[in-house]
């Protein structure tokens, strides 16, 4: 064979091959997606600081987990409409806009606000023991009684618009280790009884999540060691100056927290 035809035929093997390989990539190559991010403030990023200035009082932040999402992945779209201080009926009523049936992902925190999270706080903040367990007793049985069917709207709602859309539920973090540095404040007891809310919680939302065939995230054990008292927080303890970021995750809570979790799921 002349060198001329050896080297011919050689560069038709190597382009045959360079295509079969640049096919095989774009078939495996994951397709971009539209993703929605929706909830409440732990959504939105409330503690992480970065807000953008166009989300106003929702304070929707460039640190929040679904923007480091995005920021990582480049989906096709991205809405992000989780909003501080929201319940289950603020979701249905403004935040479900950008949902179709061409959404892929969606991502949502909510229901630690319909079940009295800021008042479990202050209660248990300001006044005694007894009255803070009384407290958390009443948040739980709510939690029992009407918080599942207000869960159920919020996915029919989600299941509706967005029938084809992979759902991931994410959970709340607790909020203290126990035995840790803090010599001041709560007493374990009641930050035990906190952390058993959350749990709580946490538990019932992930079997509505469930029920509708959707993925819960558990970020309690990404927080693990990075609580309230652990001497190295992800989480805001209570901020006189700043009472709307007390017990909502750093940065780093969104980053190390949050953002993980999704990621597996996604």
């Amino acid at each position: 064979m002349k060198l001329s035809r050896l080297v011919a035929f050689s560069s038709s093997l190597l382009l045959g091959a360079v295509i079969a390989l640049t096919g095989a990539a774009t078939a495996s190559a994951a397709p971009s997606v539209d993703y929605i991010a929706l909830g409440d403030s732990y959504s939105s990023g409330v503690g992480s600081g970065s807000y953008i200035g166009s989300s106003g009082d929702c304070k929707r932040s460039t640190l929040a987990y679904p923007s480091l999402w995005a920021a990582a992945h480049s989906p096709a779209s991205f809405s992000f409409t989780a909003c501080s201080g929201a319940r289950t009926g603020d979701v249905i009523a403004s935040q479900l806009g950008p949902l179709n049936s061409s959404t892929d992902l969606v991502s949502i925190s909510i229901g630690g606000n319909d079940a009295g999270f800021a008042d479990v706080m202050t209660t248990c903040v300001l006044h005694s023991e007894s009255t803070c367990l009384n407290r958390i007793a009443t948040a739980r049985a709510y939690v029992d009684s009407t918080l599942p069917g207000k869960l159920n709207s919020v996915y029919d709602a989600i299941e509706a618009k967005a029938p084809s859309a992979h759902v991931v539920v994410l959970g709340y973090p607790r909020f203290y280790k126990i035995g840790g540095s803090c010599i001041v404040g709560l007493s374990d007891k009641v930050r035990s009884a906190i952390n058993g809310a959350a749990d709580y919680l946490n538990a019932a939302t992930a079997k509505r999540a469930a029920d509708h065939g959707f993925s819960f995230g558990d970020v309690t054990s990404t927080f693990a060691g990075h609580e309230i008292c652990s001497g190295s927080a992800w989480l805001h303890s209570l901020n006189w100056l700043n009472i709307g970021e007390s017990y909502h995750p750093f940065a780093a809570g969104q980053s190390g927290g949050y953002l993980p979790v999704l990621n597996a799921l996604d």
